[in-house]
């Protein structure tokens, strides 16, 4: 894989102006893919505005004044993602990397009481050594429990204290989704019904607009409203 990009050739989510100059600093390999994150350096400089170059940006890295889920970053291509939260203490700044109705990345501004947890979804679960279950989460993360409470396909709140789950939103009728891949990418919808496949094809999840995708696009953010923040609807 290629340690090197130009910005013609960015991911379309990224919200870059594409001629300003001719290369972007490309993520390193992480939790989020290439099309749901960026690197941390141009989170800094291009989205959140603390600097005007990369080199400042590696300066104020270097200086551990950056953190992504309550903790410092200390890699500058370090990849941020989809529902990862940014602090910068020393300017007083906290945002949430969601997607704008286009399918865009952007930052949502956020206090500091809901800088202290994110929202993952359920990728997979293992039964592991002494028969704990091990949810396997969006973002990376594990979570050990000792009964199977949740099903693949939820989303769970997770406090970056101590990595509690707080709340659980089921993909289940009346639950709110944003769609994170697919042509309605960044869409925010409600769940009318979950079609089960049987075989090897995705299950379906239909909406209440009368829209459609499968449940790989589908991300619970919360039951009938969204327990985030959303960005603004652009006209």
């Amino acid at each position: 894989m290629s340690d090197h990009m130009k910005r013609l050739a960015a991911p379309r989510s990224w919200p870059l102006k594409r001629k300003a100059s001719v290369w972007i600093t490309k993520q390193s390999a992480g939790a989020h893919s290439v099309e749901d994150s960026m690197s941390a350096v141009t989170v800094l400089r291009d989205m959140v505005g603390a600097c005007d170059t990369a080199r400042e940006a590696k300066r104020i890295i270097g200086n551990r004044e950056m953190f992504v889920d309550g903790k410092a970053v200390k890699n500058p291509k370090m990849p941020v993602g989809f529902m990862d939260v940014i602090s910068i203490p020393k300017m007083n700044l906290n945002y949430r990397m969601l997607l704008t109705d286009k399918g865009k990345l952007t930052l949502v501004p956020i206090d500091e009481a809901e800088a202290a947890w994110k929202i993952c979804r359920i990728e997979d679960k293992t039964i592991i050594k002494g028969g704990k279950f091990q949810l396997n989460l969006s973002g990376g993360r594990n979570v050990l429990l000792d009964a199977n409470d949740y099903k693949c396909g939820d989303s769970v709140k997770i406090a970056f204290e101590g990595q509690a789950i707080v709340e659980h939103y089921a993909l289940a009728a009346g639950n709110t989704v944003m769609i994170k891949s697919g042509s309605q990418s960044g869409k925010v919808k409600t769940v009318k019904d979950v079609e089960i496949i049987r075989g090897s094809a995705p299950n379906i999840i239909l909406f209440t607009d009368g829209t459609q995708t499968i449940m790989d696009n589908c991300f619970i953010i919360g039951g009938a409203s969204s327990a985030v923040k959303l960005p603004e609807v652009s006209e």
